[in-house]
């Protein structure tokens, strides 16, 4: 069921990961074994549930907490090298995105990017994927606020600082933490269910799930 808004949004926010460049597929089994290296063994299921989503600031909290002491320095140094070249070896563009973004493009739809991601990160995936260009100037990361997904701050940041009204954006995402972080912002969501999340843990009030990128376009309305 479609619960989008009636009319096309004045603004789209992507979500990076998952959304605009495949990567959580490539580094899913990394993130189990620099789980369980940190002390904190888990399931590839139990990963995508804890990890997508969230920035590196948040997963160092969390696991800090399971754990009851404070990780070692430089705890995510490893971690991020071997994301780092599993994505320089693989990482691809989400299937179908170029042609939802030509579409939105063409309607003249302003967009941008809104991640759990640093913004050096961003510029890796998205210049090595082609897709940093269609944003520049334009993109956004949990760097930039206080509080990461899911609470709302970076997607409002994102409506604010280009002059949009939250009711009038729509966000794509494919995590839980996200989606929760655009119901929190009063942000229609539309979750992409084409990834490693299960429908059921995105369907909700206030979201569209979908499976295929080049349908994005006609339900945003367009």
């Amino acid at each position: 069921m479609n619960h989008g808004p009636v009319q096309p949004p004045d603004l789209v926010i992507f979500d990076c990961d998952g959304v605009l460049v495949d990567s959580e597929r490539l580094v899913v089994d990394i993130d189990v074994e620099m789980l369980a290296a940190l002390g904190r063994p888990v399931s590839r299921e139990e990963a995508v549930e804890l990890l997508v989503g969230r920035s590196f600031a948040d997963i160092g909290a969390d696991i800090a907490a399971h754990l009851g002491r404070p990780l070692p320095d430089g705890w995510d140094t490893e971690w991020r090298r071997r994301v780092r070249a599993a994505l320089d070896a693989g990482l691809t563009a989400v299937d179908g995105i170029e042609a939802a973004l030509d579409a939105l493009a063409a309607r003249g739809v302003p967009m941008c990017v809104a991640s759990s991601t640093g913004h050096e990160g961003l510029r890796r995936t998205l210049g090595r994927t082609g897709l940093h260009d269609r944003f520049a100037g334009r993109i956004f990361s949990a760097e930039d606020v206080p509080r990461g997904k899911p609470a709302p701050d970076l997607f409002l940041h994102a409506a604010r600082t280009l002059g949009v009204p939250p009711a009038r954006c729509a966000v794509v995402e494919d995590s839980p933490h996200g989606i929760a972080a655009a119901r929190a912002a009063g942000i229609p969501a539309f979750a992409y269910v084409g990834g490693l999340i299960p429908a059921p843990r995105l369907a909700g009030p206030g979201t569209t799930l979908f499976t295929d990128m080049r349908a994005l376009p006609a339900l945003l309305g367009l």
